[in-house]
């Protein structure tokens, strides 16, 4: 009696333990949704009904004026398009070079691999805003500044990607690559035809960390565009934000952040498979 005793309080504990953890983790998934929710809200809502006193999530009336007067009286298409290409290309750069240079480290054979790998990990420690200055100069001796070129180009190079994909080819199979060998496939024709393709739940990985990095990107666009034509969405939702001088209309600003939240979001459920694979894999040892 003692002994069942002893096990039914066992698992009542963890039954109670597995509760608790659930319930933290909805809290905080609340936490976060919430302020999204409302946000969206309030993108459809009069600025009379933002400041009503009650808090509403569903619009009543519902309306799009807040979307049409943004997309009227600013170049948000143009702003829009600015972040997509600059996310988008640096991404696909980012991607391939660091996939090739961390297969390189894993599975090349060459003097001071280690020791230049050692060198990529320590740009890692290095805080970005220590390089803007010089890497605002460089720019503007090669007469880049207020171009795409000075968006994409200091993007597509990482030590994180280069340490990410190495791990990941690290722990590939070697009797893979000897078959390629056999077969009769170099080292370029092993990385394209076997080893990319089985890589496919870190690339997405990396692919999800440098779309909302770049996309998110503040600090470097303002620093290196000056007309509109080249001007991202955060940066332009930050000017948009600054250009009201008596209030500020709610409405339009929370229009802007959810076109500048929403690309976000379809990009991380479109990955969040590979995402989620890719993490768990990294869990499991042989």
């Amino acid at each position: 009696m003692h002994f069942i005793s002893v096990g039914f309080k066992i698992k009542y504990m963890k039954k109670l333990a597995g509760i608790l953890g659930y319930t933290v983790l909805v809290a905080g998934a609340l936490s976060m949704l919430v302020p999204f929710l409302w946000m969206v809200c309030v993108s459809f809502m009069k600025e009379s009904q933002i400041f009503s006193g009650s808090l509403q999530f569903v619009p009543h009336p519902f309306v799009t004026e807040n979307y049409t007067g943004v997309f009227g009286s600013m170049h948000l298409a143009r702003f829009f398009f600015n972040s997509f290409f600059v996310a988008l290309t640096t991404t696909v750069f980012q991607v391939l070079f660091s996939a090739m240079a961390g297969y390189a480290f894993a599975r090349g054979r060459f003097r001071y691999k280690d020791f230049i790998f050692f060198i990529f990990l320590l740009t890692m420690m290095i805080p970005p805003q220590v390089n803007i200055i010089p890497l605002f100069f460089l720019m503007r001796e090669l007469n880049w500044v207020d171009t795409y070129q000075a968006l994409i180009i200091p993007g597509i190079f990482g030590g994180l990607g280069v340490f990410l994909m190495r791990q990941w080819f690290k722990n590939m199979s070697a009797e893979i690559e000897d078959s390629a060998r056999i077969d009769g496939c170099n080292m370029f024709q092993t990385f394209f035809k076997i080893a990319l393709p089985l890589a496919v739940p870190a690339v997405v990985t990396l692919a999800l960390f440098t779309f909302v990095t770049t996309w998110n990107s503040f600090m470097w666009p303002l620093i290196v565009t000056n007309s509109t034509d080249i001007t991202t969405l955060p940066v332009a939702l930050a000017q948009f934000k600054g250009s009201f001088r008596e209030t500020v209309r709610w409405g339009d600003l929370m229009a802007c952040s959810v076109v500048l939240t929403l690309p976000v979001v379809v990009v991380f459920l479109l990955g969040k498979k590979y995402f989620i694979q890719d993490i768990l894999s990294g869990g499991i040892k042989e």
